[in-house]
């Protein structure tokens, strides 16, 4: 006989793993116990050596679906005649590292409870069980067991207590455990607050679907407003109330069939869509359906999602089926809505009702948003099931950081060792609502996982309210304070995902970041590793007139980009007004808010402009995206000129990618007659040989064959599939996103892998 003292660290908590490890031992005729500890479980098993090897063996080989083992280590204890195997009340000593699972859809075990008349639970919206239900939304903190997460105000009543202690059962310490009679119930609200009768509130609220209402749904991370996708009228209304003009909304559909219905989708896709992280997919709209055009104005992809709680899939059953829009319970831009007396008061002069429950969200969290590239996920925000999912950094961080990201689609991470821990989305800090939740939710996080910063990592951005944060606590509590350069941290983030040590050459597209000599960068290429970078090539610069104006005009930039090239476009001057132009061109003369910019996002929104795609938009990227849009419905037909100079201060200095050979060129194809398909494909395929280009010299240069591919610009699928793909026919070894997003909610990551490398002195 034999004892073993056994480690396990990762997600292990909030996933069924104790279970997992009582039937093991079990079946191997082991005796001892499990417990949970702060970051992990621990085990003490005692039986004959051959059943023990299996034991360990095994425990890494067939663990829940929901656990993700990081390592299993043992050491010899004594024997002491144990006579059972048992689960053990949680260790509550802190000093490890805590890992909280993220929220898991609804299994398939309880679904057909949730349908089978025969089940007690049958018709429950709050059913779950080990393997699936709320987790990182209700944590409140750690080890994870009930009394710490809100489920803990909820007595189990004599059934589910049986159930929770039955080592035989499916919701053996399933922590949110609950039924009808002990659990969490639905509430139907009006839109002034008070509670409405009702008999069945899944039915009433179905109803008033549709029959064209706005309806707010409390769901596992905050409210969403939904309405029937099928009536453009409600949808219309949804816009006017929501002030969201133009800005696609996602819906929810009933099941992979109705998906094929609506959408093209691989069979990749439709692995996303049904996986217990359920997140939202871009998809590929098919022709003619019955969806409200209004859902997607003029965008070719729509943002679809599978139920992922008993509450959606009960809803999308009594509509019979019915596409929902399920967009975020917010208005225009502020962070989502997750508190009933919150959600009541900012979004009564959307929703005519709201189906709402009793069971507390501790941490708002909005959905996740992805889709498939050239057969691989490429993230767009990363939030709801895989926040806060640990990610390896590749140099251990000497002392706990905390990197704060950007202004724009922000999130945050937690450095502990080699563990990132980075956030659900919180939004744009632009809005003061979302820099309150930016603030409450950093200190959320660092209760939960018991991390205390001794340093913040920052961008160099003066301005950002991430900086701002970020300089004030460091000042206030003495913190070690680090500035990153925002293009460094994208390409640092596409290094540390892939666990790339020593230099690469960086291709960093986006729309704005501070650069290094105060101007607005983002046309990047950069050579360097972690610790260091130097800037190689930028796109030339010009000017910015009226800042983040720009961004929102891009006729703007179109105007900016023929002055500099001095060719004039007869269209683009008929569409305005000289008037207009002129204050521009008195901004730009006298150098008032106008700063210098080398960016490739404004780039695009000048061509977008030029071509007659888009002279304003509505929301970020909107301008792009149409040119993107553009680009697909055209076979590839040439491309347009370029030069690259070497900088007069030496050959040291970065290449300059000299645009205005491209602006001429499409002027003249407008001037021709060609229409925006064709100009916005030449110019995907110009950016495309302009990278290729580039990256060749720079390998000349260094020697240097690994690229990476990081910023906004990449979210582009045509521009990063070709890009990736001439890439890697001209030999090079190409990466790219998979784990967190190219555009500003990678940020933090990258930021804690600079600040982790230049802190341990590793490369």
């Amino acid at each position: 006989m034999e004892r073993r003292v056994i480690a396990v660290k990762g997600t292990v908590q909030g996933v069924g793993f104790r279970p997992f490890v009582y039937a093991l031992a079990t079946d191997l005729s082991l005796n001892g116990f499990v417990n949970n500890q702060v970051g992990g479980v621990h085990i003490e098993v005692e039986g004959e050596a051959d059943s023990l090897d299996r034991f360990v063996r095994r425990l890494g080989t067939e663990s829940p679906p929901l656990a993700h083992i990081e390592a299993i280590s043992w050491e010899a204890g004594e024997t002491r005649g144990e006579e059972n195997f048992r689960i053990q009340g949680s260790a509550s000593e802190r000093g490890g590292a805590v890992v909280i699972t993220p929220d898991a859809a609804t299994c398939d075990a309880c679904l057909r409870e949730l349908f089978d008349p025969r089940d007690r639970r049958c018709g429950y919206a709050f059913l779950n069980c080990t393997n699936c239900g709320p987790r990182l939304t209700i944590v409140t903190g750690a080890p994870y067991d009930r009394e710490r997460t809100t489920m803990a105000s909820f007595k189990m009543c004599t059934a589910c207590r049986a159930e929770y202690e039955d080592p035989a059962n499916r919701r053996f310490h399933a922590q949110p455990v609950a039924c009808p009679a002990c659990g969490p119930q639905l509430q139907l609200v009006a839109a002034d607050g008070t509670a409405i009768p009702a008999e069945n509130s899944i039915e009433h609220t179905a109803q008033a679907l549709l029959a064209g209402k706005i309806v707010a749904i409390k769901g596992l991370g905050g409210f969403h407003l939904a309405c029937d996708a099928t009536d453009p009228n409600a949808v219309a209304e949804l816009r006017r109330r929501k002030r969201r003009d133009e800005k696609p909304f996602a819906v929810m559909v009933a099941d992979i069939p109705a998906v094929l219905a609506l959408c093209e989708c691989t069979r990749t896709e439709q692995e996303l869509l049904a996986s217990w992280r359920r997140p939202i997919v871009l998809l590929r709209k098919r022709p003619h359906g019955e969806l409200a055009e209004g859902l997607a104005p003029g965008n070719p992809r729509l943002g679809v999602m599978l139920p992922y709680t008993p509450l959606h899939h009960l809803l999308m059953c009594a509509v019979g089926g019915r596409p929902l829009v399920m967009t975020s319970g917010n208005s225009s831009d502020e962070p989502i809505a997750y508190e009933q007396a919150d959600a009541v008061g900012r979004l009564r002069s959307i929703a005519d009702l709201f189906l709402s429950h009793n069971r507390p969200i501790h941490l708002r969290c909005d959905d996740s948003v992805t889709r498939v590239v050239a057969g691989q996920e490429s993230l767009i925000r990363r939030s709801r099931g895989l926040a806060p999912q640990p990610i390896t950094l590749p140099v251990a961080c000497p002392i706990p950081l905390l990197a704060v990201g950007g202004q724009l689609k922000a999130t945050f991470a937690l450095g502990r060792g080699q563990q990132a821990i980075v956030s659900h989305h919180v939004g744009d800090l632009d809005h003061y609502q979302a820099y309150l939740a930016f603030e409450r939710d950093i200190g959320l996080f660092e209760q939960l996982f018991a991390t205390h910063p001794a340093g913040v990592v920052h961008d160099l951005h003066p301005d950002y309210a991430s900086t701002g944060y970020a300089l004030r606590r460091c000042h206030a509590m003495g913190l070690k304070n680090i500035a990153v350069q925002h293009h460094h941290a994208h390409m640092a983030s596409c290094m540390a995902e892939h666990g790339l040590q020593g230099s690469v050459i960086g291709v960093t597209f986006d729309g704005t970041g501070y650069g290094t000599d105060g101007a607005v960068w983002g046309g990047e290429f950069l050579i360097g590793g972690y610790q260091h970078f130097t800037r190689a090539a930028h796109l030339r610069y010009v000017a910015l007139p009226g800042g983040d104006a720009a961004a929102r005009e891009p006729w703007r930039m179109a105007l900016v980009h023929l002055l500099d090239s001095e060719t004039r476009c007869l269209p683009f001057e008929q569409r305005h007004a000289a008037s207009q132009r002129h204050i521009i061109e008195r901004m730009i003369e006298r150098k008032f808010n106008t700063p210098l910019t080398s960016s490739a996002g404004r780039l695009f929104d000048a061509v977008a402009a030029l071509a007659g795609v888009a002279d304003r938009v509505s929301y970020e990227g909107q301008a792009a995206m149409a040119l993107e849009w553009a680009a697909t419905s055209s076979a590839a037909s040439g491309s347009y000129p370029f030069s690259m100079d070497q900088a007069c201060d030496g050959p040291e200095q970065p290449l300059l990618i000299d645009t205005r050979p491209m602006i001429r060129a499409i002027v003249a194809d407008v001037a021709n007659g060609e229409g925006p398909p064709v100009i916005a494909r030449r110019f995907h395929t110009t950016l495309v040989t302009m990278i290729a280009n580039i990256c060749a010299k720079l390998r000349q240069r260094t020697g240097l064959e690994r690229v990476v591919l990081s910023g906004g610009v990449f979210m582009n699928a045509l521009l990063a599939q070709e890009a990736a793909a001439r890439l890697h026919a001209d030999g090079f070894d190409v990466h790219q996103h998979h784990v967190v997003p190219p555009n500003d909610g990678g940020l933090s990551f990258g930021q804690l892998a600079v600040a982790a490398s230049r802190m341990g002195g590793a490369a």
